[in-house]
Formats: structure tokens, sequence, C-alpha cells
């Protein structure tokens, strides 16, 4: 996988690149990483990327032009049909569907807008996909762009040391993960569940399934609504379900 990133801060991905998972990826050749800055496109003396909004109002918009010749530099090196992603508050949420969905591409362009944002020009012209990770707002696009980024790598085969702790993540089936422990198997008081000692691969398994749900049930129903389950689970969270409302009644009544 190529990826190719605007910036006005390339030294910001330095730590997502640097460690880790990602560092790992970059060195197995599994992705090439390369960052376009606008100011290296910009004119004049000092490389100006930015000016006043049209109609007024405050903080500055980042200039089409460098953008664009950023842009240009990008697919020259990765593609002329690589995907744009324009990261922004306007975009749509990111989620794990979303996140498997941009794992199958082979390549992407993040713009990382700064200031005000970017001229809606720029995403008229060069952009696919605007995306968002949360209903907030933060100084730059850089660390979206992180975020997005970390993500979609976790899912390249080869990227993870077991593959399978992509696929037991939360939400990677929609619900939320179960809970996780190891050495000591007593701490502070506390002890690792029996059945998690226990040897029984299947009851295990069962354990985590409903501990999955039960988390999800508590935590994040409204992940629930949106999940077609089998039959298993759906007699899991009815009996989840039904021994929460028998709590409640007992509590009332006391």
């Amino acid at each position: 996988m190529k990826i190719g990133l605007i910036t006005l801060f390339p030294e910001m991905f330095d730590a997502l690149l640097e460690h880790g998972i990602s560092s790992r990826a970059v060195k197995n050749g599994l992705i090439e990483v390369k960052c376009f800055n606008p100011r290296a496109y910009a004119a004049g003396y000092h490389n100006i990327v930015d000016d006043r909004p049209y109609g007024g109002g405050p903080g500055m918009v980042l200039m089409a032009e460098p953008l664009r010749k950023s842009i240009k530099e990008a697919r020259n090196w990765i593609g002329a049909k690589t995907k744009v992603i324009y990261l922004s508050p306007q975009g749509q949420v990111l989620s794990q569907k979303g996140v498997q969905s941009l794992s199958s591409e082979s390549s992407f362009i993040f713009i990382s807008g700064r200031y005000e944002g970017v001229d809606e020009r720029v995403i008229d012209l060069e952009v696919d996909e605007e995306w968002s990770i949360g209903d907030y707002v933060l100084s730059g696009g850089e660390l979206p762009t992180m975020v997005v980024m970390d993500t979609i790598i976790r899912q390249l085969p080869g990227a993870l040391g077991d593959q399978l702790s992509a696929k037991q993540d939360s939400f990677s089936e929609g619900l939320l993960d179960y809970p996780h422990y190891t050495r000591p198997e007593t701490y502070e008081g506390l002890k690792v569940p029996d059945i998690l000692l226990s040897g029984n691969h299947e009851n295990i398994r069962q354990w985590r399934l409903k501990e999955s749900l039960k988390r999800t049930l508590y935590r994040r129903p409204e992940l629930l609504s949106g999940l077609s389950l089998n039959k298993e689970q759906e007699e899991m969270l009815d009996s989840l379900m039904n021994d929460s409302i028998s709590k409640e009644s007992t509590d009332e009544s006391n």
C-alpha cells in the first residue's frame, strides 16, 4: 500500500511511522509513505499557503494552488487514480466497517487541513471522500489522518504478529471486545475468571461471546440495533436482558 500525505507538518507523522505496528509495516515493506508539504509548492519568498477568507470572519484558509500542486506530486508518485481523502468534521464518521472498506484500497492521498480549513474548490476538484473521526474539532488534520492510517494498517495481512488480533478487536464483529487477562492469576485480590483457566476452549469461547454481548448491551446498546445476530447470540442477549430486568425489579423492591 502507498500513502501520500499532504501536510504542513510532516514531522508529526514520525510518532506513527517510527514506532509500533506501523513502523514494522514500513520496515517490512507492507506500506510506503511519503509526505508532500504545500509550502514547497507555494509562490513567493515566504512560501505563503494561507490567506484571509472571502466574506470576512476569523482565521485563515489554506489556498487552493499549493494544495493542488502537492496532490499532483503525490499522484505522480503513487498513480493518477489514487483515492484522495480529506479529513474534516463534515465527513462520514469513521467506523470499523468503514475501516474495512478503506483497507481494501491499494493507495491513498490524505489531505490534512489546518486553520479554518481548505479552499472549497480543492474539495470540489480533487477530493473523492471526506472522513471524520468524531463530532469535535481539532487544530489540524494530522491527528485524524494518523488515526485512520493506524486503523487501516492494522488490517493489512502481516502487519500484526497474529492476524487473529485484528479479527478479535472491538467492533470487528460489531460488538465491543471481551475482557482480557494475563499473569499473575491474582492481583490486588482480583482473580482471573476460573473459566479462562479451565482449558475448555468451547466454554471459553462462549464466555467471551457472552461478555462481549454484555459489554455492548450495557455500554453501547445502540450498536446492537444494526447487527444481524445468529441464534446463539440472540439467545445469549435475551438471557442478559432478562437478567437485567430481574435485577432492576429486585433493586426496586428493596
